[in-house]
């Protein structure tokens, strides 16, 4: 083999469907450099030659499985004990990053039978002598410090070969998943009313000083015990009270950097509280507005979100307490229940009680109100964000920080999944319709909910709201008169069409042809329904074929290249589906599908003259698009005794376009006009999902669902989630006879929806959205 350097490293992102179980999802894998780009030069397939890490023979893979590694980063996933593992840390690319550039000598946590141990990085390396692999697996050899000494496995001893050297059982071995870099400044934000106090204070600490210092979303406190010179800066040894569940503290070590000293803190909140109280007033928290009902957050030994189910005062307990339902199911202690009696009911694990000063409203729901300057009031919920900075859409490198998670997207509430998923397919990621915000419009009250509290918050923090979504529906409704409209599910398509066309007047997108003889017919459209006749072949059929099919039952035509174009799939009702699996054309190709335009003869592809309606049906040609000819390949083809009755219509010469008189035709080729897919709804079981296409790359895709999960029962709220889903990219570019034989159930990740579920098709024309 040749060197490590010669190498290019990747991890399998999916399964591939023809792996028969033998390949796995989050393997490592190699190819020769000469030989990988000797085949991208030659450009004859996306199937690459690679061989799997511990194997002697290569297999054959589909590129949109392979995400490319730097060869550290290669080798630091394959310490990992397992491809579930790497296909875990794939999504936390800021881990592996910042495990690359760590050093000897780093002070870092490191995770030991459940337990996070302070210590220095020893070694970094292989714990293996030789394989056949062009890489192995780095491993950090980390050295316990302080109260954590003895805590350990080894004295920097692996298979009875020394890698560094440390007293007895203070030595770890570890991937760097299980590595934490100590920084030298706090991990967690400082709270409200800590954020004004430096954390380098002027004023000396000494031994005996009571401390406060943050973790990773934890807060601690603790005595000085020791302050020591260090290469990186002065290290403060504290000893570090009882934690939460009344277990004996330790000792750790921390930069100077990352502790307060904690009668600093008090003078510092005194001083605040003085500012902020007027004569004979109170201190006014944020617990005076927490009720039952309320969404908070506690900060725990971690960060917890709940909704508060009882406040009152426990046995034995001087302070007034909050009983929680939490959404994580692991981070609660009962059900409800304190010392055998029921406070409230909720699932066991996710119960908690709290002191009521200690929560805080969940600041993923907060937001500064005012009223419009229209003098809506309060009772009218015309409330919108103050006014702020308008937000582009999500560009792809910030997707993954962005907009995956749980609770991310657009919070459902109340049967809003139609307009969740509409609103999030429209403008997370893409910018087709933003005119909707910006058009001088009456009705300024829909546009500045619509732009300040969804559009702006959805691209800037990933988030909204479920009173974001109703406070629009509220104002919908009241305009409609439609008395259901903040209750009932209605259709994305009938949404998007009240919002551009009655509410914020927006010049229709898609502008339809009718021939009927010899006129023609225009008429305007926000959005094009498919009807299908029953005369048709088509058993797998692509959004090309379905549209094309249409157009041609419907004699319709394209009057202009639309800057979007809103497809809804032929169905019958809200369960019944023409067709069991519809293929998503990525590009659609609409050249054909334009009135008057230039057309290319199928055949030859230079200018056409003539088209003939009758042919097609005619899989002779090809399976898709309207068949158009110039004058000597349509004489060819209706010279075909099954086509000689066939009527071929001529065709308008285009302005810039002439016929030569020797050939008859113009030997330029007319350009093709095509729209890219953006988005795709999806509905099962009166439920809409949707998925979104934030990239270029044919993984480039996300799914979103505004209900995916629930906290509480009714009065609970719900949990949106937007996940990445890379396998929707390997379906689409796999052939169609494989992706035929696909069984929908054992399709990876949620691909089955979008094949099986496809309702509504989003498109764009990023050319012509700079004119409209």
């Amino acid at each position: 083999m040749a060197t490590a350097d010669n190498k290019l490293y990747f991890i399998i992102t999916a399964k591939p469907p023809s792996s028969l179980g033998c390949i796995d999802a989050g393997e490592l894998c190699f190819i020769d450099k000469q030989l990988f780009y000797a085949r991208e030069k030659g450009n004859d397939t996306d199937i690459v030659p690679v061989f799997r890490m511990g194997k002697l023979h290569n297999e054959y893979l589909d590129k949109v499985l392979l995400k490319p590694l730097t060869r550290r980063s290669a080798e630091l996933m394959l310490a990992l004990e397992s491809n579930e593992l790497r296909v875990l840390a794939l999504k936390d690319p800021e881990a592996l990053e910042k495990a690359s550039n760590l050093s000897e000598g780093s002070w870092v946590l490191v995770e030991y039978k459940g337990q996070w141990l302070k210590g220095v990085i020893r070694y970094i390396g292989s714990l293996i002598s030789s394989i056949s692999d062009p890489i192995r697996g780095v491993f950090f050899g980390v050295e316990l410090q302080g109260g954590d000494t003895g805590k350990g496995q080894n004295d920097g001893s692996f298979h009875h070969k020394t890698y560094f050297t440390c007293p007895k059982n203070s030595g770890i071995f570890a991937s760097f998943a299980r590595i934490k870099p100590v920084d030298h400044k706090p991990s967690a934000p400082l709270l409200p009313s800590q954020s004004s106090l430096s954390m380098t204070s002027t004023e000396p600490l000494k031994a005996g000083d009571r401390v406060t210092f943050f973790g990773d979303k934890n807060v601690h406190h603790g005595m000085v015990m020791d302050i020591k010179d260090h290469p990186d800066g002065k290290m403060v040894l504290i000893s570090t009270d009882k934690d939460d569940e009344g277990k004996q503290g330790g000792e750790i070590m921390l930069p100077l950097d990352c502790v307060i000293k904690e009668e600093l803190l008090n003078k510092d909140e005194t001083e605040k509280m003085d500012t902020s109280q007027g004569p004979g007033m109170g201190g006014v928290t944020d617990s005076d507005e927490i009720t039952v009902g309320s969404l908070v957050q506690f900060l725990g030994k971690t960060l917890v979100y709940g909704i508060v189910r009882w406040i009152g005062y426990l046995p034995d307990f001087l302070e007034k307490t909050a009983g929680l339902e939490l959404e994580d199911g692991s981070a609660g202690v009962n059900d409800g229940t304190y010392k055998g009696k029921r406070y409230f009911n909720c699932p066991l694990h996710c119960g908690l009680f709290v002191k009521l000063s200690s929560c805080r409203p969940d600041d993923r729901f907060s937001g500064i109100k005012k009223k419009l300057s229209n003098g809506h009031s309060d009772n009218d919920e015309a409330i919108v964000y103050e006014e702020q900075e308008n937000v582009p859409p999500i560009r792809t490198e910030d997707v993954s920080n962005r907009l995956i998670g749980k609770m991310k997207g657009i919070q459902g509430h109340c049967n809003s999944c139609y307009m969740d998923s509409a609103l999030f397919s429209v403008f997370s990621c893409s910018s087709v319709l933003d005119s909707l915000l910006f058009k001088t419009t009456e009705h300024e009250t829909i546009q500045s909910i619509l732009l300040k509290n969804i559009v702006n918050p959805l691209r800037k923090q990933g988030f909204v709201s479920e009173n974001s979504v109703m406070n629009l529906r509220k104002q919908l409704q009241k305009r409609e008169h439609c008395p259901t409209y903040t209750t009932d599910e209605k259709d994305p398509e009938e949404f998007l069409s009240l919002i551009m066309q009655e509410i914020l007047f927006l010049d229709p997108p898609l502008i339809l042809c009718s021939q009927s003889g010899s006129t023609q017919k225009l008429q305007n459209c926000y959005y094009y329904q498919i009807f299908m006749d029953y005369n048709h072949h088509l058993v797998l059929p692509t959004v090309q074929q379905l549209l094309e099919h249409s157009f041609y039952s419907n004699s319709l035509k394209l009057a202009e290249v639309p800057s979007c174009l809103i497809l809804t799939m032929p169905r019958s009702g809200k369960s019944f589906k023409m067709f069991p699996k519809i293929i998503p054309s990525t590009e659609l190709d609409i050249t054909g599908l334009i009135a008057d335009g230039p057309q290319p003869c199928v055949l030859c592809g230079q200018l056409a003259n003539q088209e003939c309606a009758e042919c097609f049906r005619d899989t002779v040609f090809s399976d898709t698009g309207f068949k158009y000819f110039c004058v000597k390949c349509s004489s060819q083809v209706h010279s075909h005794q099954q086509r000689q009755y066939h009527k071929p219509s001529t065709l308008l010469l285009p302005q810039g376009f002439s016929y030569s008189q020797s050939s008859a035709s113009d030997c330029r080729t007319p350009p093709r006009e095509k729209l890219e897919l953006c988005a795709v709804l999806c509905i099962e079981t009166s439920h809409y999902v949707s998925f979104v296409k934030y990239g270029p790359q044919d993984t480039d895709w996300i799914f979103f669902d505004s209900m995916a999960d629930r906290v509480g029962e009714s009065d609970g709220y719900n949990i949106p989630e937007v996940r990445a889903c890379p396998e929707v990219g390997q379906y689409l570019h796999m052939p169609l006879a494989q992706l035929a034989n696909q069984v929908p159930r054992e399709m990876e990740g949620v691909a089955k929806r979008l094949f099986c579920d496809g309702y509504m098709y989003l498109y764009q024309s990023k050319t012509m959205s700079l004119y409209r």
